[in-house]
């Protein structure tokens, strides 16, 4: 939580991973409130499966911060049997967008918007850009490798079965599409201007170097991201998706793990860094790393 008092325009704040689909949960989507009228909200992803689940909890957070800034997880694009709305693919996360703005929420398919910093404006871009296998499980060079080894170790992310990629023929053809495409509007920002970069996969591979299970990396980003940190002018990079929450540098950034998580991870390592992270005016300290123990249940996510 925010608890600025020196008088200037509010925090930049992140969360992700509220999974309020779980009951344990919801009361702590139902605690999260701003320490000024004036605070932002980056949700990095993984709000919940059904899309009225997502709706209740955006909602929540758009009437109490003065502005909410999304981008989907995999759990948004998954089509479970239990949602009403059967969409899937990029059908379901056009969908997404609309419930977003017609809420008053921004998405990655919107303009940056502009956080008026105490030294200056920083401009927040939510990315969507999925995984395409190329963080690849250990001995193994292609993706049906890496594929066949996860399902001999019974460690398979359940997106294979409800992450659709639709009307692209896999998901790592998605991802392509939406690096592209994500990648030219960074490229046309204006660079004097610093970056928030908020996604729910991290833009690097090395923070799955903590993971209990190595195998579920595949499914937690691309290669095509890797130099992104440094090409363009990154103040942070906010990220979800491990359940690690934490801070870490890589050649001189700031990557922010912002994940609640499910109740039977919160409840064993309580919140680190609490259940908001402020990211900016940045406040030095980068505490909460969970060591390499930190996932411990790779096939859920």
């Amino acid at each position: 939580m925010s608890d600025r008092t020196d008088g200037s325009r509010g925090s930049l704040l992140a969360v992700s991973d509220l999974h309020v689909g779980m009951a344990d949960n919801r009361p702590i989507l139902e605690s999260l409130r701003p320490g000024s009228d004036e605070d932002w909200l980056i949700v990095a992803g993984d709000v919940a499966e059904r899309m009225a689940d997502v709706e209740w909890a955006l909602r929540l957070l758009s009437d109490r911060f003065a502005r909410v800034i999304w981008t989907p997880g995999n759990h948004e694009l998954w089509t479970p049997e239990r949602d009403p709305v059967r969409l899937r693919g990029q059908e379901r996360y056009a969908h997404l967008v609309e419930l977003c703005r017609s809420l008053g929420v921004a998405t990655p398919e919107d303009p940056y918007a502009l956080w008026p910093g105490p030294d200056g404006p920083v401009a927040v871009a939510p990315v969507f850009v999925l995984y395409d296998y190329s963080f690849r499980a250990p001995g193994t060079t292609t993706k049906e490798e890496s594929l066949a080894y996860a399902r001999r170790t019974g460690v398979v992310c359940t997106d294979e079965y409800l992450l659709h990629p639709d009307p692209y023929p896999s998901r790592d053809d998605w991802c392509r599409a939406r690096v592209a495409e994500t990648e030219r509007r960074l490229a046309a920002h204006d660079p004097e201007i610093p970056l928030v970069v908020a996604g729910h996969w991290p833009l690097v591979r090395e923070p799955m170097d903590v993971l209990w299970y190595p195998e579920f990396a595949q499914w937690c980003g691309t290669e095509l991201t890797a130099d992104w940190h440094r090409r363009f002018n990154v103040a942070a990079m906010v990220y979800g998706h491990l359940h690690i929450p934490r801070t870490t540098w890589y050649d001189g950034v700031r990557f922010e793990e912002v994940s609640i998580g499910y109740p039977r991870e919160w409840r064993k390592r309580g919140h680190p860094r609490g259940l908001l992270r402020q990211i900016l005016p940045y406040d030095g300290e980068d505490g909460g790393a969970t060591g390499p123990g930190g996932v411990s249940d790779g096939p859920a996510r």
